[in-house]
């Protein structure tokens, strides 16, 4: 499902510079794609534009067939009335009901499903939220710092979770840690300054999946080619 970025420009509104200045990219094959780059430097503001949640830019985002893409951020909000369980059965399509008690156990969440989500940690809440996503039939997910506030072992698993059950879907992470996009993502889209030229640049990354041994060398130049693009 590839999605093309042309010459994109935005200005938050009151604002006297752009954020973004003729950007250009491409999100291409099913995998593990990351967005990078320093805080304020439009990531999220980037990813909402993509999921068809922002408009008024200028340029143009096209998203070829079929094109179901979801958005999830760090500390979205359910109810916190609902239980957690009975809200993930409620919200989940009859076809992909079968993949529910695999995705809770390998979250870590089976101690939680009676629980409200108003009284779940934000790692915990966090959780949920990915899992109802991944719950949905979708082309694209975009990951925005949707596992913050989780611990790095866990954190772990849950993406080669994600790897093993959906290596035909698309997913684009949104992370602070240059050694997470590094290990994890196929591709690494370095989000720059709009004063830089170009404004992306595309890094190849690790995308390590269970099982595999990752050369230590490889991905520390990994991670430096990335801090030294950003």
């Amino acid at each position: 499902m590839p999605i093309e970025c042309r010459n994109i420009n935005y200005k938050y509104p009151g604002a006297q510079f752009p954020v973004f200045n003729n950007l250009n990219c491409r999100v291409g094959e099913p995998g593990f794609h990351a967005l990078f780059g320093q805080s304020g430097v439009g990531k999220s503001t980037f990813a909402r534009m993509i999921a068809g949640q922002l408009n008024g830019f200028a340029g143009e985002i096209e998203i070829r067939e079929p094109k179901k893409v979801f958005y999830s951020y760090n500390l979205e909000r359910l109810p916190g009335w609902s239980g957690v369980g009975e809200h993930i059965e409620k919200v989940t399509p009859e076809a992909n009901r079968k993949r529910i008690d695999e995705i809770i156990e390998s979250f870590g969440l089976s101690a939680c499903m009676g629980s409200g989500f108003s009284r779940l940690s934000l790692g915990q809440q966090n959780r949920v939220n990915l899992a109802r996503y991944l719950l949905q039939d979708f082309d694209l997910l975009i990951m925005d710092e949707s596992l913050a506030n989780v611990d790095e072992a866990t954190r772990e698993q849950i993406i080669f979770k994600i790897k093993e059950m959906f290596p035909q879907k698309s997913f684009l992470y949104i992370s602070h840690s240059v050694a997470e996009v590094s290990m994890f993502c196929m591709n690494i889209i370095v989000l720059r300054s709009f004063l830089k030229t170009p404004q992306t640049l595309t890094i190849k990354g690790q995308d390590d999946v269970r099982g595999r041994q990752i050369v230590k060398k490889d991905l520390e130049e990994t991670m430096l080619e990335i801090v030294n693009a950003s």
